[in-house]
């Protein structure tokens, strides 16, 4: 058993160094308390309401370094039995959505790329008093530092 375990480690340094994508990489996850009031201008028959938000917030990051030295992170943001209730009319609702933020650097600053990606849901009882937040942000600038893309959408919408 020792022996299969042995080989198995060697063919995957072999794999790693005969490729060069990554040279290292850490991942790591953790649930993070969650304590976020929010407002739902939707709520409360259009009349708006502040939402008290409890739960864990699940992060997801992984950090790769190529063979050149570039780094690449990417991080993920997930409510996980996020849940509050409205302030005024006492409504129960439930956070959803994922974030995800990915950045791709090299060693000297330049080429930079950062891409950014929000989806976040307050979802309450019945109709009209979803609350949605959608943002994607996106930069590229080339090896003279120069930017070559940019983008930054940010919608708001009650549903």
């Amino acid at each position: 058993m020792k022996a299969l375990r042995n080989i198995g480690l060697v063919l995957t340094i072999l794999v790693v160094l005969t490729t060069g994508t990554a040279l290292a990489a850490v991942e790591t996850n953790e649930n993070v308390p969650l304590d976020l009031v929010v407002y739902v201008p939707c709520a409360n028959g259009g009349s708006g309401e502040y939402v008290y938000l409890t739960g864990d917030l699940h992060v997801m990051s992984l950090v790769t370094f190529d063979k050149n030295g570039g780094l690449h992170l990417v991080s993920l943001y997930q409510p996980m039995g996020v849940t509050g209730y409205g302030d005024v009319t006492g409504d129960k609702y439930q956070a959803t959505g994922v974030t995800r933020d990915n950045l791709n650097i090299q060693p000297a600053e330049y080429p930079y790329e950062s891409t950014y990606v929000n989806n976040f849901r307050i979802i309450g009882a019945g109709p009209g008093n979803n609350f949605t937040v959608h943002e994607n942000v996106h930069v590229t600038v080339s090896a003279s530092g120069e930017v070559t893309a940019e983008v930054d959408n940010f919608r708001v919408e009650c549903q």
